[in-house]
């Protein structure tokens, strides 16, 4: 599949993916801050953004989809960073090509299966939104707060709604292959052996997505792993404190 990208900057390359429901727009202030450095390559990944839709969704085939926007641009060896269910794609890429991988940077996401489904409520205010009888982008908002009440939540969200040529309202994000593969976006990573690479987990410090009991299973997987905790910090620790994270991010890729 061939992703959308925006390249920027110049130097050794860094392949940079976004979470769930999101685009390489999110990571924007990451990118910006680390192409002062690197040459960022921000992905919108397969269902997500301007890349195509695809009825299949697994880390299996995300991670291949980057390995062939790799061979495309020839980039033989990449640093990848990726945040929450791009940090676990990230992590399948490093794991199924460790060789084309330099260091690997993971942010706020464990390579574990997690049995929490936080996003049912969202799937289901999005997949129910009335795109066809939809007026304006407010009017989608004060819909979308029955489902989910954190504004700025709502907001990042709403960022996938755009006009059609017809300036008829529809979906960047593919809502049906996102509902049915929900079961494999949560899945963890599992490999033998694992990427021994220099390793990377940045985790807010008021998120509870990476937690201790998961500690085995990253040094496991990713033997020469260190921990960076951003205090103050939520799951969107690179929005809430993003020159931290891009200086962190700088500091490790350096």
């Amino acid at each position: 599949m061939k992703l959308y990208a925006r390249q920027q900057g110049q130097g050794a390359d860094v392949i940079s993916l976004h979470g769930l429901f999101g685009s390489q727009e999110n990571l924007g202030m990451i990118n910006r801050g680390l192409a002062e450095s690197f040459r960022v390559h921000g992905l919108d990944i397969r269902n997500h953004g301007r890349s195509p839709h695809d009825e299949e969704m697994n880390y299996q085939v995300m991670a291949e989809d980057i390995l062939e926007y790799m061979d495309d641009q020839q980039l033989e060896k990449v640093h990848l960073v990726g945040h929450s269910m791009g940090g676990k794609v990230a992590m399948s890429v490093a794991l199924m090509a460790p060789e084309r991988v330099g260091k690997l940077a993971v942010i706020d996401i464990a390579p574990v299966t997690y049995q929490e489904r936080r996003h049912d409520s969202i799937l289901e205010g999005l997949s129910s939104m009335p795109l066809s009888a939809l007026k304006s982008r407010s009017e989608a908002d004060r819909f979308l707060e029955a489902y989910e009440p954190e504004k700025d939540i709502r907001q990042f969200l709403l960022k996938n709604l755009y006009r059609d040529e017809q300036g008829g309202y529809c979906w960047r994000v593919n809502l049906d292959a996102i509902t049915r593969h929900y079961s494999e976006i949560m899945s963890g990573q599992y490999s033998e052996p694992g990427f021994t690479g220099e390793t990377l987990f940045i985790k807010g410090g008021e998120s509870d997505y990476i937690l201790p009991e998961h500690r085995e299973q990253v040094l496991s997987l990713f033997p020469s792993t260190s921990m960076r905790v951003i205090p103050g910090a939520g799951h969107w620790v690179h929005a809430q404190k993003p020159d931290l994270v891009a200086r962190t991010l700088l500091r490790f890729l350096g």
